[in-house]
C-alpha cells in the first residue's frame, strides 16, 4: 500500500493514497478514516475522507504533527490485516413521475432510451458513496451504467428542489437542500437525506451504498407524510464488499 502525507495548512494532514478513483482505492480512505475516528487520537478534531485521499484535521497546541504523523502510520500499517469499516446499503425510494422528473426527456432523446429502461437501469444499481461534499449530505456516487450518461444543462437551474435525484455526466445523486444546479432532474425522494436537527444529520457516510426503489406518485407521498410526522425510517442493510 502506497500513500503519502501532504501538509494542509497548520491545522491539517492530508493522507494520499493511489492518485485514482477505484473502489479498491476507496475502501482503504473509508477504512482509513474509520480507523482514525476509533482511535480517538487526542487532538484529532475530524476526518474528511475524499475519492482517494483523507484529511485529518486537528489541534497543533495538542498534537504536533510529527506526532501526528506517527500515530497515523502505525494505523496504516495495520490496515493491511484487514478493515472493520462495515458498510450500509440504504433504499432509496424514488418517484419517477412525470411532476418530478423535470428533465427525463432530454435524457431519453440523449440516451436512445425510453422512460421506462431509464428507470429500470437507473434502479437496478449499488451505488457507492464515494465521497460527501459540495452540499451538505450530497454523496458523490460511483457505479452508474454508462447507458446513462448525460450531459449536464447548457444553463444551471437557479433553484432545484430537496430531494431532487438528478444525471450530470457520468454520475447520480440527490440534492440534500435546495441549491442551484445542472444536473438532468429525473425523479425525486422523499426521504430527508439531510437533517440538521439531527445529532447525526448525513444519513449515510463516506463508504456505504444506495440503492434507488422506484416508488408511484401515491406511495411517494404517503412517504412524504410518513417523513414529516418523523415516524418514516429508511430501510437499510449491512453489507459485505
Amino acid at each position: 500500500m502506497r500513500y503519502k502525507f501532504l501538509p494542509n495548512g497548520d491545522t491539517a494532514v492530508t493522507v494520499c493514497f493511489n492518485n485514482e478513483i477505484s473502489k479498491e482505492v476507496n475502501a482503504m480512505v473509508t477504512s482509513f478514516a474509520d480507523a482514525v475516528e476509533k482511535a480517538k487520537i487526542s487532538g484529532v478534531i475530524e476526518t474528511i475522507p475524499a475519492f482517494c485521499c483523507v484529511t485529518v484535521l486537528y489541534n497543533p497546541c495538542k498534537i504536533s504533527l510529527t506526532w501526528l504523523k506517527f500515530r497515523l502510520n502505525i494505523i496504516l500499517r495495520k490496515l493491511g490485516t484487514g478493515s472493520s469499516f462495515t458498510s450500509v446499503l440504504y433504499k432509496i425510494p424514488v418517484c419517477y413521475d412525470e411532476e418530478f422528473s423535470l428533465d427525463m426527456g432530454n435524457v431519453e432523446r440523449h440516451t436512445g432510451l425510453t422512460r421506462d429502461e431509464i428507470i429500470s437501469i437507473h434502479s437496478s444499481a449499488d451505488y457507492l458513496i464515494y465521497m460527501l461534499g459540495f452540499l451538505p449530505g450530497f454523496a458523490y456516487l460511483g457505479g452508474m451504467d454508462k447507458r446513462l450518461i448525460t450531459p449536464r444543462l447548457e444553463t444551471p437551474r437557479v433553484e432545484i428542489e430537496k430531494g431532487s435525484v438528478g444525471i450530470g455526466g457520468e454520475q447520480t445523486g440527490i440534492y440534500p437542500i435546495a441549491s442551484p444546479g445542472g444536473w438532468q432532474i429525473i425523479g425525486k425522494t422523499p426521504v430527508n437525506v439531510y437533517d440538521k436537527s439531527k445529532e447525526s444529520p448525513i444519513l449515510y457516510r463516506a463508504g456505504d451504498y444506495i440503492r434507488f426503489v422506484p416508488v408511484s406518485k401515491e406511495e411517494y407521498f404517503e412517504i412524504d407524510k410518513k417523513v414529516q410526522e418523523g415516524s418514516y425510517t429508511v430501510e437499510s442493510q449491512e453489507v459485505k464488499v
